[in-house]
């Protein structure tokens, strides 16, 4: 179907060629993996992986057009087995009919899919039934069936440039589908877009309505930012008020203050920030600041980000909110953390120490001839668990004090009467 100004701006704005994508030059340019592909005739099952509006959709459409090929879409957030059933069915009365078309199954966000849901489109994928096209925002490494990743190609899909998006700007303005925007204000679109077409395309059409709807030739700033509200006003993406405030909520976070670090929250997501990317932040600071002084911080924050991954905004924005005051009132500890960037430290300053005989693996009898893994102390068969004065660092690092040094708070205070314990066991074995 032809597109109509019925149709919303994104659709109408899709590429219809590879020649007319935006972005994604690492895949689409010439001699670079997906033109090949294109170009070779043959489609493959592939995981198409980037941030949201960076263009999967549309690739698979296209793949699909190049080669004819009957397209098929299934989003994993709304479907089920019973939606890939019937992909399976039309996929085999296209292979069995007339035309004899071929057929490229598309899943939207397939990473919300379960294992056994993955599963169920291995043997189609390995018979050649149809190409299987994954679209994922996630690492595909941990969202998706390594059966069923071994099987597809990976490509990765980068955020759109400033220059991509502003290109965007102008093809919507040479269908007359926006009005003449000042450079101010489309400086400012494009830093709200944060890479993402779909959201500059959803924003331009919002604008262009209520232009519309006041008969206004252009798109000033001070216009842009009355109709948008305060979450534009407040809230330069990636400027210095965005870091400012997260570095509030961090620091509030830190110093336990669970009132101040629900504002800095709050503020956050009015301003317009990407609760994924609170989400991300919670769980480092966890891992920073809290670590083994209350262990169980780490774990509600990973829910906290699953919670709100099923629910979306609003509901998923409260278990955030209740992730932020846990934090805030949660044991602290840094030990991990520093302990961490000391080795790390001291690791790429040192030179690479052979490990042990005694550690090491000997699976082969030659490997046993050479001393590997003699006299090694199974810690299990030791009393208490624990082979007293057995080394486990390489042959002379000798740390001036322990690299983890745990915090009298939380946990970690039990923690530390237990390594006091060891070290002591340790002190008398060498005795």
């Amino acid at each position: 179907m032809a597109p109509t100004s019925h149709q919303p701006l994104a659709e109408r704005l899709r590429p219809k060629t590879l020649g007319e994508v935006i972005g994604q030059q690492h895949l689409l340019g010439p001699g670079m993996p997906l033109r090949i592909a294109f170009e070779s005739g043959q489609p493959h099952s592939c995981i198409l992986w980037g941030p949201p509006g960076t263009g999967k959709t549309t690739i698979a459409r296209l793949m699909a057009d190049a080669f004819d090929a009957q397209f098929l879409s299934i989003s994993a957030v709304l479907g089920g087995v019973k939606d890939i059933r019937e992909a399976v069915e039309r996929a085999t009365a296209a292979r069995d009919g007339l035309e004899q078309r071929r057929t490229i199954v598309f899943v939207d966000e397939v990473h919300r899919f379960n294992k056994s849901q993955q599963d169920a489109f291995l043997p189609h994928v390995e018979s050649g039934l149809f190409t299987f096209i994954g679209a994922t925002t996630e690492n595909p490494s941990f969202e998706v069936n390594s059966a069923l990743l071994s099987r597809a190609a990976v490509y990765v899909l980068k955020s759109l440039t400033e220059d991509d998006l502003r290109q965007i700007v102008a093809r919507a303005q040479a269908i007359q589908a926006v009005p003449t925007i000042e450079a101010k204000a489309e400086d400012r679109l494009v830093a709200y877009a944060d890479g993402d077409a779909r959201r500059l395309l959803n924003t331009l059409e919002t604008l262009s309505v209520a232009a519309a709807a006041e008969k206004r030739a252009d798109i000033g700033d001070e216009w842009l930012l009355r109709v948008l509200g305060e979450r534009m006003r407040r809230y330069d993406k990636g400027g210095e008020q965005f870091y400012d405030t997260i570095s509030a909520l961090h620091k509030s976070v830190r110093g336990s203050d669970p009132d101040a670090a629900l504002y800095w929250f709050v503020r956050m997501l009015d301003g317009g920030a990407d609760p994924r990317y609170m989400a991300r932040r919670l769980v480092r600071m966890a891992s920073e600041d809290i670590g083994l002084a209350d262990p169980r911080a780490l774990r509600l924050a990973l829910d906290a980000a699953e919670v709100y991954e099923r629910l979306g905004t609003p509901e998923g924005e409260l278990a955030l909110a209740e992730c932020v005051v846990y934090l805030a009132i949660a044991p602290k500890s840094n030990a991990v953390y520093r302990a961490y960037n000391e080795v790390r430290t001291f690791v790429q300053q040192d030179g690479t120490r052979p490990v042990p005989l005694h550690l090491r693996n000997a699976p082969t009898r030659l490997m046993k001839q050479l001393d590997y893994g003699k006299d090694y102390r199974y810690a299990h068969d030791e009393e208490g668990g624990f082979a007293a004065g057995e080394r486990y660092l390489p042959e002379g690092v000798e740390p001036q004090q322990p690299f983890y040094r745990p915090v009298e708070r939380g946990l970690e205070i039990r923690i530390a009467e237990k390594l006091r314990e060891l070290r002591k066991r340790n002190e008398d074995a060498s005795r």
